[in-house]
């Protein structure tokens, strides 16, 4: 911390000396980088070192090849590197420090702390400014963390014991009968003039004895305060407080003078003087008064148990060293704080883990390994617990801790279909059967034939044992005695044969892929797809069944039967029970027809939605019940849109996802009733099966593509084609041109379409327009005139371009209609014009001129036939 006891031209004379220095001190670090020892700077010191190398043209790359040419070791240049990045991840800190939040309600001179607004290298780590080594010494960033603020709280009450000097204000209240008030300050000589009685000495007094003495002078004025039953009462109150000066010797970060508050401790004194320094003690701390020494601070006493028994109060011209250490160790390994730690007198390796917190609980405890240095060389010795109290610890020695093993010393493991699987405490003399019977036996699916023990050998080969489990459990095969880490794994039924279902089509309501079950028939089926539609018949249902060690070709067998209409069973039915996988067809009723919906739209009496009375209705019929055209309409531009589809289908993955996650589906009851065991264990099953096929999915990628993939997928099979006709070619609905005019008088004709579900007729208005699109100056619309044809309208719009190509020219009419521009010789025949017609002139193909290898060809290609020509003529 900065003093503000200096002026304004000192303070500013200070800091640039010291910008000066500094930046001197980093141009010579970046000289001699080789030298540099990165884990004893401070992160502030290496973002110096990162701005003087930017300053010098370099970046942090070259930065390091020049530590490397310089003979920096590579894992100093590493660690420097790591740093960097470290540094580089940083924020900025924009919070204010806990000094700048205090208010001062008390003037107390020096201790004003300067905010380091100079600093810029301030971050949100209050210890950014320390080296990693600084921050792993125990106590050393006590003093030095900028949340933490020592300075003594001066809104206290003044403690009596409190020795009043020179500089300290006095408030005297007379109250009661009498009222009276003084501010009084102590003189150097240690008195305080009282108007009317005079010095009072209250120099070298504690406030109690102060008071006593005051008192005593005021009676002659107040001779009431003396009397047995007095009616007026004295109050000493100490207000401003007098500065000390005490002087910080020894090894600290900031060794000098200071101004502090004569409340100021020892603390105090350290905060400002930023604490020990990396050889300074934290066990030893001397305080000298008057040439005498009057107590050691141990500030381990602070951070350990909150004792502060030894935080001495100062007073003026005490003297505060810290001695340089005497012992410091390192503890390493899992413990609350590991670090570097100082030692004294007869402290053991107890007290060293007291102060690290204690071991964690993945500490090795009955051992520490300890590294020390002997007068030649370095040596290892082990600690064992009971030595703990008694080993004699030396100036650096870093003492190692391990941890436990990474190994259970008593466990067993079941697996499977038992009711409680997991993990299981080996007891002596513990079993198979025991192990099951601690996971509360068998469940019903399980496959009793067979187990699988999986043993660990102490060579850490892994070991297979096949198992009888159901004899084991029944008593008729011997019983196996388990191991440390013996796993045992029971396999369900379900886990060794497919998932069974059936799956049912056609007219129910709800068609898809259901669980088998025994004795299952079609009715039961049927019920569990909630019932047949109106559409079904009961009398020709369809059953495909697999078929198994057929070598004939046969594919499956096709069963047919009935069922009664109300479901009820009949012999039938109860004769032909279902098998796993069997694939039911409810084909539709041959007297029921669906309704076809189509549309007419635009200029009809009645437009809208008809529904088709027979099969080969056409589009007069629906004409005619829709009340034909109005006088607005244009029969010329009628068009029929019609609908189209595309299957694609899915590969044999994809439909076993489709069919699991049905059954997924399906196996929901109804919200009031709860699933039964069974159904919630097949539910399990079946969603961890989907789990697994939607991970296989996900992976493979092809063949699971969305509708939009579906079209581009098409197209690159038809290599060359061009993109836009594709997607004219695979789009939902299309344009089908009809001539209106004579549907309506050849009724039935063969230009009078029969109508398909979906079609949509439309007939718009009447047309007086025509649009010019393409290779022409000015594409358009003009008005349409009877008796202009096609060149007239390309005049409209400017003329054909350059690139357009006339000879290909084509008329969209408004019923769907397209005529192209017919070539005879050199000339040209353009199709006739109609209302709503649009003109298309298309670009000319771009075309590669010859190079010159292929001119030459040419001309050698017309040589060799000259010669031969002149030869054949000779």
């Amino acid at each position: 911390m900065i003093l503000n006891r200096f002026g304004e031209r000192p303070v500013v004379l200070f800091l640039t000396l010291y910008f000066i220095i500094v930046g001197f001190s980093w141009g010579q670090s970046l000289q001699d980088i080789q030298n540099i020892k990165v884990d004893e700077l401070s992160d502030a010191q290496i973002e110096q070192l990162i701005r003087r190398a930017e300053n010098s043209g370099m970046n942090i790359t070259q930065m390091e090849a020049m530590a490397r040419e310089r003979g920096m070791p590579a894992t100093e240049v590493n660690k420097l590197r790591q740093r960097i990045q470290s540094l580089r991840s940083g924020s900025v800190n924009g919070q204010p420090s806990a000094a700048g939040k205090r208010q001062v309600l008390r003037n107390a001179p020096g201790m004003e702390y300067d905010s380091n607004i100079f600093d810029s290298l301030q971050r949100r780590n209050p210890f950014y400014d320390l080296s990693p080594k600084q921050k792993q010494i125990f106590g050393f960033t006590l003093f030095h963390n900028r949340e933490l603020d020592f300075s003594p709280n001066l809104n206290l009450p003044t403690p009596p014991q409190y020795v009043l000097g020179a500089g300290d204000q006095l408030l005297i209240d007379i109250y009661g009968a009498s009222q009276q008030s003084y501010d009084l300050t102590i003189s150097p000589e240690g008195s305080v003039f009282v108007p009317n009685v005079g010095p009072i000495n209250v120099g070298g007094s504690t406030v109690e004895a102060a008071r006593i003495r005051v008192q005593n002078a005021l009676e002659k004025i107040y001779q009431d305060l003396a009397s047995p039953s007095p009616n007026t009462f004295l109050q000493l109150r100490v207000g401003d407080i007098r500065s000390i000066q005490v002087t910080m010797a020894g090894e600290l970060r900031k060794p000098g003078s200071y101004t502090l508050p004569s409340f100021a401790s020892v603390f105090n004194a350290l905060f400002v003087a930023g604490g020990p320094n990396e050889n300074g003690t934290f066990r030893e701390i001397q305080v000298y008064r008057g040439s005498k020494l009057v107590g050691e601070v141990d500030v381990y006493d602070y951070l350990i148990s909150g004792d502060q028994a030894g935080n001495i109060i100062l007073q003026d011209n005490d003297l505060v060293i810290v001695p340089p250490l005497r012992n410091r160790v390192e503890l390493v390994g899992p413990v609350r704080r590991p670090g570097f730690f100082e030692i004294k007198g007869q402290e053991s390796i107890d007290d060293l883990i007291q102060f690290a917190g204690g071991f964690t609980s993945e500490a090795y405890q009955s051992m520490i390994t300890v590294k020390r240095t002997t007068d030649t060389q370095m040596m290892v010795d082990n600690i064992y617990e009971e030595d703990f109290g008694t080993f004699g610890i030396k100036d650096g020695d870093t003492f190692l801790i391990g941890e436990i093993l990474n190994r259970y010393e008593n466990r067993v493991q079941i697996s499977g279909a038992v009711f409680r699987p997991g993990e299981f405490a080996l007891i002596d003399g513990m079993t198979v059967k025991d192990l099951v019977g601690k996971a509360e036996g068998l469940r019903g699916d399980a496959f009793r034939n067979r187990a699988t023990l999986y043993r660990t050998r102490e060579d850490f080969t892994l070991e297979v044992l096949s198992v009888n489990i159901g004899a084991i459990m029944e008593g008729t095969a011997p019983d196996i005695p388990l191991g440390r880490e013996d796993i045992l794994n029971v396999p369900s039924i379900f886990d060794l044969k497919e998932e069974y279902y059936v799956k049912i089509s056609g007219e129910v309501n709800r068609t898809g892929v259901y669980p088998y079950g025994e004795n299952m028939t079609l009715g039961d089926l049927i019920i569990k797809a909630r019932g047949l539609k109106e559409s079904a018949t009961n009398s020709y249902i369809e059953i495909a069944r697999r078929v198994k060690g057929d070598s004939t070709g046969k594919i499956g067998d096709i069963i047919t039967l009935s069922i009664n209409s109300d479901l009820t069973l009949n012999e039938e039915e109860e004769r032909q029970v279902l098998a796993p996988f069997d694939h039911v067809f409810i084909r539709k009723s041959p007297g029921f027809q669906k309704e076809i919906i189509v549309q007419i739209e635009g200029e009809v009496h009645y437009p809208g939605e008809f529904a088709l009375e027979k099969r080969d209705e056409r589009i007069s019929d629906v004409l005619k019940r829709a009340g034909g055209l109005n006088q607005f309409a244009y029969a010329k531009g009628a068009t029929l849109i019609r609908r189209t589809e595309y299957y694609d289908k899915e590969d044999e993955e994809s439909q076993k996802l489709d069919n699991l996650e049905s059954l997924l589906k399906n196996l929901d009851r109804d919200s009031s009733v709860e699933n039964a065991e069974a159904e919630k264990e097949l539910l399990e099953r079946i969603e961890n099966r989907v789990t697994l096929l939607q991970e296989e999915k996900t992976k493979k990628g092809s063949g699971y593509q969305n509708q939009e993939n579906f079209a581009e997928d098409r197209y690159t099979l038809l290599d060359g084609a061009d993109s836009s006709v594709m997607e004219i070619a695979f789009r939902e609905e299309e344009l089908i041109g009809i001539e209106l005019e004579k549907i309506i008088q050849q009724p039935g004709s063969k230009y009078d379409l029969i109508l398909q579900e979906g079609d949509v007729i439309s007939i718009p208005k009447e047309l007086q327009t025509v649009r010019m699109r393409g290779e022409v100056l000015y594409p358009t619309t003009a008005r349409y005139e009877e008796l202009r044809g096609f060149r007239n309208y390309i005049s409209r719009a400017g003329g054909f371009t350059e690139e357009a190509r006339k000879g290909r020219s084509y008329v969209i009419y408004a019923n769907g209609d397209v005529r192209r521009t017919n070539k005879f010789l050199f000339l040209n025949f353009f199709p006739n014009i109609e209302p709503g017609a649009e003109i298309i002139v298309p670009k000319k193909p771009q075309r590669q001129p010859l190079s010159v290898q292929a001119w030459i060809g040419m001309a050698s290609s017309l040589a060799t036939l000259a010669i031969l020509v002149d030869r054949l003529s000779q």
